[in-house]
Order: C-alpha cells, then structure tokens, then sequence
C-alpha cells in the first residue's frame, strides 16, 4: 500500500520523506521549480514522484493501492494577496483531495495552519467548538480556515486529521525565500555582521523589546508528531507546536551560543504597516495532542538551534 506525500519537496514534506525512508511504496508530489526543492528530494528514496498538477490524474483507479495521504502541498505565503488563487490551490484542492480519500477508507492528513488563530484573542485552542470564531489576519490562514470549517460543515472532521503547525523551523528551507524561518535568516547576518536585530515591542507594557513570544518547533520534532498519525486511528484538528512560548531574546541568544560566538542583539523600530498584524504572542494548547499528558519533545530550543546550525547550515547539508 503507498503512501502519498504532496509538498514533498518543501519544508515538512521532505522531512516526512525522510523519516519514511524505508517504506516501500512511497509516493512523492510536488513541483520542482527551485533547485534547493531539488535538493530536498536528493538521496531519498521513493516508488514515483508525481507533478502536483498530474496528480488527480494520477490518483484515478489507484484507491485501493493507498494506505495514506499525507497532504502538506499549499502556499504558504502570508503575503499573497490574490484570494482567488489561495481558495483554488490551498481550499478547493484540499477539498477534492479529502472527498477522494474519504470515498476510498484511505487515511487523509493534512496541514491547516496556526495563521488560523488570527491574533490569538480567541486561544491558541484547538477545540472544534471554537472554530467558528477564529478570524485570520491574512489571506493564507483564510484559506486554510475555509478548509477546516468546510470539514466541520460537512462533518467529516474527526474523519481526517488537520493539523495546525505553529512556527516550523530547521533544515530543508533554503527554496522559502522571505517565508524562511529567523533562525535561517539570522544565521549569515550573525556569521558576517556579529549582529542579530529585532523588532522594539509595539506592546512595551506587557513584552520588554525582544521579549516577543513565538512557539517555535524544530521539523524533526514536527514531522515525527505527524507521522505519528500513521499509526493511530485518531480524528480531528491538533495543534503541533512546543506548547511554551520562546522569546526572540532566547532564539536569538541560541543562534549566537550555536556559533560561539557572544551575544549582540540591536533592537530596532517596528514598520508602522507590520504593527496591526504583528502576533506578539503565539502558543499552542497541546492537551489535546498529548490526551492530557506532557508531550514528549526531542529537541529543546537550544538543542534544536544548535543541530541545525552545526549539523545542517554550517555544512550545507539537508535533512
């Protein structure tokens, strides 16, 4: 039985390929219009890889041949502002998808997002009941919002498995331009300049400057809690985020013990146009994911920052 992985080439796709190395039938999809996607795919094994755009024509006859898809293939520019192709590439295509893998008993995974949550005045809560009042800041956690509550409308949601990633960072991002994470970012100024800057806090009152809140997560932690659902016949929407808040203060300080090197944060103004839509706080609830318990993490912050710069940027080497 396949598996099917879309946005194979990406972020978490590829590390969804590389922790099921060894399965074999898997099947990869995506489009490679970057050579550093290419890269991502390298060296892995897998069954086919197939166009994004082929793949409904693919998929026609095979239903029974699929244990699984794992559906991760979207835009995730929060700076897209064309509604029309966000609705037809990340709602529309994720609808025909989970109506195909709901007529064939195959089990459907997919990414929803933490752009959902807006800013975060309704929770970080990733209870059903509430998800008719999440009011997303961009077109992006719109798009991904008109999936989730199209599967709550058409009651399939504990069918499938939505799953909202908070601030995913780490190896095998280099294609994601300005959607890469600050850790990325942050890594060449801090090597050439000695320098990290960061925002002056737009709410002084309740975060000194640097003292910004993001639940960052490392990939490989994420990839293994979504490939956990593999094996569990859970249903619904789960966050997959740390659970505790980083400051930029701390993820910048990691960067900088990463290197050796000591640490030297400049703080500098917030652009006016980013001040309305700026999350000075993110967290995600994982008392549903864990069943109540602790979730169990492989990577710390300081951990997770020191293995990607030490075993993959300052190597150049991929996941």
């Amino acid at each position: 039985m396949s598996i099917v992985v879309t946005g194979a080439a990406g972020l978490i796709g590829s590390g969804v390929v590389a922790f099921l190395q060894g399965h074999p039938h898997l099947v990869v999809v995506d489009r490679l219009d970057h050579p550093d996607k290419n890269r991502n795919l390298e060296g892995k094994q897998f069954q086919e890889l197939v166009a994004i755009e082929n793949l409904f024509a693919w998929l026609e006859g095979r239903g029974s041949e699929i244990s699984a898809i794992i559906h991760l293939g979207a835009c995730s520019d929060t700076l897209e502002t064309n509604a029309d192709f966000l609705h037809e590439n990340n709602t529309r295509y994720t609808q025909r998808l989970a109506e195909y893998a709901l007529k064939h008993g195959i089990r459907f995974i997919y990414a929803s997002s933490a752009a959902t949550y807006g800013d975060g005045s309704m929770g970080f809560s990733d209870n059903h009941a509430l998800l008719t009042t999440l009011n997303p800041l961009n077109l992006y956690g719109q798009s991904k919002h008109l999936f989730d509550l199209w599967a709550k409308k058409e009651g399939v949601l504990d069918q499938i498995v939505g799953l909202k990633y908070f601030n995913v960072f780490g190896p095998n991002e280099n294609h994601k331009g300005r959607m890469a994470s600050m850790v990325y970012k942050m890594f060449p100024l801090v090597q050439k300049e000695k320098v990290v800057r960061l925002y002056k806090s737009s709410e002084p009152d309740r975060f000194p400057d640097g003292g910004q809140c993001r639940d960052f997560i490392y990939v490989k932690d994420a990839v293994r809690m979504t490939c956990d659902f593999l094996q569990n016949p859970r249903g619904g929407i789960f966050n997959i985020g740390m659970g505790t808040p980083t400051t930029w203060n701390a993820l910048a300080t990691a960067i900088f013990e990463a290197l050796g090197q000591p640490v030297n944060i400049d703080y500098i103004p917030m652009p006016p146009d980013l001040i309305k839509q700026y999350q000075n706080y993110t967290c995600a609830e994982m008392s549903k994911y864990g069943q109540g318990q602790k979730v169990e993490l492989n990577y710390t912050i300081k951990s997770a920052v020191q293995d990607y710069i030490r075993a993959h940027l300052l190597v150049d080497q991929r996941w």
